[in-house]
């Protein structure tokens, strides 16, 4: 018998629950528009919008001009001039009617964001709850953050496709809580649905929020460059990343901008294999689409053998399928590792990077194979693609320096602990990296020689949330440091000449526990 999408994940099925549920948001056409000016409206001009699980239509991206996005941003800025004069207990009490309107729409969200960036159900769902119980945690500590603190201004948020309610939804919260405008981009390749849903519900609590759509180099000249834009926080690639940071740095304006970098798990001295295992298999979520990933593993020569023993079990025993598949009506959605990864295009890119990497003397020492039984039968897979692993990939590649995002992994074999904080720096610097070691005192050593800007001992570190800062060192980070208190003072201004902990042209400050 072949699998059934099931009947309430039925895209026609959400598509009029979602209108339903913000009508204010479509068009007589049933065509989404942008957010602008408080209302909903300028759909500009449609630009196809597919899901990568089976490759359907969902819709069209309302991608809107140069000029409508500077018309977008001059009436932001008016808002927040009346917004920074809203009462904090106000501000509260408007965000947490925000977030009681997202918990009663917890369950569209979570189905639309399967289908328009592929996570499996209960990481959909993850993304959605730790937005929610984010913003409460803030909305609690958010009095004694703002002491002696003002609003900053407009908050423009580029953010990427993976995280759209965890990272996005979350910061734009944070930020009008603390007081300012905020306007965000809708990302490209994926969340245009989902986040429409959630700037509607904070529309109506009487959020100063924006939510336009188009193409990035496009509108940079207003959400990036524009006098009217208090502060930037950016998520993304390092390219785009470098790209805006030179543009910044000769004006008077606050930044985060987060990018990537290879990070790392070094193994020395280590015999706790069962362990390592269940951390690996759980660093496989959503595909490795994520800046956190784990991508290179540096291995001591002589526990090689023992560590392909654990790790090639761990990811022969991946599932990777289709996440809205059921056998029948009322069967619960699938447990899967991940679904697809954005598109295509990454998946004949990442094959590009191995057969590069194959053609310069790089090994192969695992390629899964997709199992047919977790997909429709001749639906479109193009977007799925099973884990790979490399070993000793040259230095020439392109894949020995940069981020694959996706389940793509590298293993360099070393001799000395010195050569094994050289392969793990091999970036200029990234944001997490990890050490496995029996040797506690040898652990810590090591890690005071990376680069990275948090560091594990036997365990994986992630972007973490509440109180958790979260940065980069190097070219993996720009700007502010965020996360707790940070998150708040990066959109604040407190004593004159403060130095806010970040990573600065001039300057890199940081918070004594990372």
């Amino acid at each position: 018998m072949s699998k059934i999408i099931a009947p309430e994940c039925e895209w026609p099925r959400l598509m009029a629950q979602l209108r339903a549920a913000a009508p204010e948001a479509f068009n007589a056409d049933g065509h989404v528009l942008n957010l602008i000016e408080g209302t909903w409206g300028w759909p500009g001009h449609g630009k196809h919008y597919s899901t990568a699980i089976d490759g359907s239509e969902l819709g069209l991206m309302p991608m809107i001009d140069l000029e409508t996005a500077k018309r977008a941003v001059r009436f932001a800025a008016r808002e927040h001039e009346t917004w920074s004069q809203v009462d904090l207990d106000e501000r509260r009490r408007r965000v947490s009617e925000a977030l009681a309107g997202l918990r009663q729409q917890r369950d569209l969200i979570a189905y639309l964001l399967m289908w328009e960036i592929g996570k499996p159900y209960q990481l959909a769902c993850d993304d959605v709850d730790r937005c929610i119980s984010g913003v409460e945690w803030y909305i609690e500590q958010i009095e004694w953050m703002m002491n002696g603190r003002r609003p900053l201004g407009l908050i423009s948020n580029i953010a990427s496709w993976n995280y759209p309610y965890s990272v996005l939804m979350h910061a734009v919260l944070v930020q009008a809580l603390a007081g300012n405008a905020v306007i965000a981009k809708t990302p490209s390749d994926g969340g245009l649905f989902a986040l429409t849903l959630g700037f509607a519900i904070a529309r109506r609590a009487g959020l100063p929020v924006s939510l336009v759509s188009g193409s990035g180099g496009a509108l940079s000249d207003a959400l990036v460059r524009n006098a009217d834009v208090a502060c930037l926080a950016f998520v993304g690639g390092k390219t785009n990343g470098r790209d805006i940071a030179a543009s910044l740095y000769d004006r008077n304006k606050r930044y985060m901008l987060e990018m990537e970098g290879v990070n790392c798990y070094g193994i020395w001295d280590f015999s706790d294999w069962a362990n390592l295992a269940q951390q690996i298999k759980k660093g496989f979520a959503y595909g490795k689409q994520r800046c956190t990933a784990y991508i290179r593993y540096v291995v001591q020569r002589r526990l090689f053998p023992k560590f392909l023993d654990m790790y090639l079990p761990v990811l022969k025993s991946l599932q990777i399928g289709n996440p809205v598949l059921v056998d029948r009506p009322g069967d619960p959605l699938p447990k899967l590792d991940f679904g697809p990864l954005i598109n295509a295009k990454k998946v004949e890119e990442l094959r590009v990077l191995y057969s590069e990497a194959l053609g310069a003397g790089a090994i192969c020492v695992y390629e899964g194979d997709l199992n047919p039984a977790l997909f429709l039968p001749d639906q479109d897979i193009s977007a799925y693609m099973a884990p790979i692993a490399l070993l000793n990939v040259p230095r020439n590649c392109r894949l020995h320096h940069n981020e694959p995002f996706g389940p793509v992994d590298t293993i360099v074999i070393v001799d000395s602990v010195d050569e094994l904080i050289s392969e793990m720096n091999i970036s200029n610097g990234n944001l997490v990296s990890s050490i496995a070691t029996d040797d506690p005192k040898l652990g810590q050593m090591i890690a005071s020689e990376l680069r990275a800007f948090k560091v594990g001992i036997n365990k994986m570190r992630s972007r973490g949330d509440r109180d958790e800062v979260f940065g980069g060192m190097g070219a993996s980070w720009k700007g502010c440091f965020v996360g707790g208190k940070y998150l708040v003072d990066s959109v604040t201004v407190g004593a004159p000449g403060e130095r806010l902990y970040g990573n600065f042209p001039d300057y890199t400050l940081l918070p004594e526990q990372r």
